[in-house]
């Protein structure tokens, strides 16, 4: 894929801003802070400490989302989250590593895991950079940075979505036209992006390709999305 400028939505306010400019915008909302000033006054929702967090490909940066979660909600509700919006396909393995600890979802006494039953105020604060690895065969890297902590309404111990890249623009290998398939076969080659006729005449077979996704597990293992 040619580099190109990742543009993504606010899912507060609605409004499309550059990856770069994305967290400066997040602490400005007025959305955002309309909505925690509107319950301020009131006894309900009830207010709680959340981490605002910004995952990425680790190798494909352009897919990226920001996250609020709650500092006391443990590392299955994020893994959890991950895995449905961007990862799962057959209920692989995953894992966090933070400052060279491994947290994992089926911990290993004698490699000194943890499990997934850590919360993250336990682990997690303001500038922190940690990785995250799902499907340890055809494995998709992701790092995630804690931006900052704020006080904001209590879901129960829910991710909230604050936002999320656009697709990226990815064109045909052959034509040029938006690609809507990827042949795995010829991925690294960067002949295995294809548009719906183009993928008609391919060479490989059918069952090699899989449909293109905003994830940064596109054309891994059997996802779909």
């Amino acid at each position: 894929m040619a580099k190109q400028t990742s543009n993504g939505k606010c899912n507060l306010c609605g409004g499309t801003f550059s990856k770069a400019t994305m967290t400066k915008h997040l602490e400005s909302c007025k959305q955002r802070k309309n909505t925690s000033e509107t319950s301020s006054g009131s006894r309900r929702p009830q207010k709680t400490k959340c981490f605002h967090l910004v995952a990425e490909g680790r190798y494909l940066p352009e897919y990226w989302m920001h996250l609020e979660v709650p500092v006391n909600a443990d590392f299955e509700v994020l893994d959890n989250f991950l895995r449905r919006t961007w990862l799962e396909c057959c209920g692989h393995m995953s894992m966090f590593t933070i400052e060279g600890k491994t947290y994992s979802c089926a911990p290993m006494e004698d490699l000194n895991d943890e499990g997934f039953d850590v919360k993250l105020c336990d682990v997690l604060h303001p500038g922190m950079k940690f990785y995250h690895k799902y499907d340890f065969g055809t494995t998709t890297h992701l790092t995630l940075k804690v931006v900052s902590e704020r006080e904001g309404e209590s879901k129960g111990k829910s991710v909230q979505l604050l936002a999320r890249n656009d697709p990226p623009s990815i064109t045909c290998s052959s034509c040029g036209q938006p690609a809507t398939q990827l042949c795995t076969e010829c991925a690294w080659s960067d002949k295995g992006w294809l548009c719906n006729k183009c993928a008609a005449d391919h060479k490989c077979d059918e069952d090699m390709r899989l449909p293109v996704v905003n994830s940064p597990r596109v054309g891994m293992c059997g996802y779909t999305g």
